[in-house]
């Protein structure tokens, strides 16, 4: 590491989470978590001061803090989408959904704030259209993305010097979107979908913007 800022993205293996990483590059130095080491370690070699960092979100207290000495922003990029109707959901569906895409992001979070106080720094959830909008079918995940939004609020309430920003992608051209099209029983189009570099490029600007601005919340939409 240099003496740049350190960025923490997680979901880095692909999708949002690479591209967060391919565009906080040039200005920070990077510490890719997820639980792809390979797809990690590959993408640590194209990106100058990137390193992987290989653990699992749903055992957060296994992972190895010491690589993050220091900390100045923690994009939390990682989730996962069960579809279905909610008289289908089973318990351990709600428990999967929320350990991924709510309770690994408290957990982390708390793990590693006192780093990303000590820095100022900066909390990005990466959160969903359906982090405001819930339809039918989708009631699981978006269940765990309305806690999620509510969980950054209250962090942005609770955490004073830290700057704290939820993101809203419409649907993105990435394998999870290609699951969820599985899930709906309908063919995978990335053209019809957002550019994961565009929500990446919006990360970085929220994270870029100047210190006397505080940029809350990103909704990214198709055309």
């Amino acid at each position: 590491m240099s003496d740049r800022p350190v960025a923490l993205v997680t979901g880095a293996s692909s999708g949002i989470g690479a591209a967060i990483a391919r565009s906080l590059a040039p200005t920070h130095d990077l510490l890719l978590g997820g639980r792809d080491e390979t797809a990690l370690s590959l993408l640590a070699a194209e990106l100058p001061g990137a390193t992987a960092w290989p653990f699992d979100l749903t055992d957060v207290a296994s992972a190895d803090l010491g690589a993050a000495s220091r900390l100045d922003v923690l994009v939390h990029s990682a989730g996962i989408a069960l579809l279905g109707p909610l008289a289908e959901a089973s318990r351990d569906d709600w428990r999967r959904t929320f350990d991924v895409n709510l309770f690994a992001v408290a957990e982390l979070t708390n793990l590693l704030l006192p780093r990303l106080r000590e820095a100022g720094g900066h909390v990005v959830l990466i959160n969903s259209g359906a982090g405001r909008n819930a339809n039918p079918g989708w009631g699981v995940y978006a269940a765990s993305k309305f806690a999620l939004r509510a969980y950054a609020d209250a962090l942005r309430g609770d955490e004073p010097s830290l700057r704290v920003t939820s993101v809203y992608p419409g649907r993105t051209a990435t394998p999870m979107q290609e699951d969820v099209r599985r899930q709906e029983g309908g063919d995978y189009d990335p053209a019809k979908y957002i550019d994961p570099a565009s929500v990446g490029r919006a990360v970085a600007s929220a994270v870029l913007a100047t210190p006397d601005a505080h940029i809350t919340e990103v909704v990214v939409r198709t055309r």
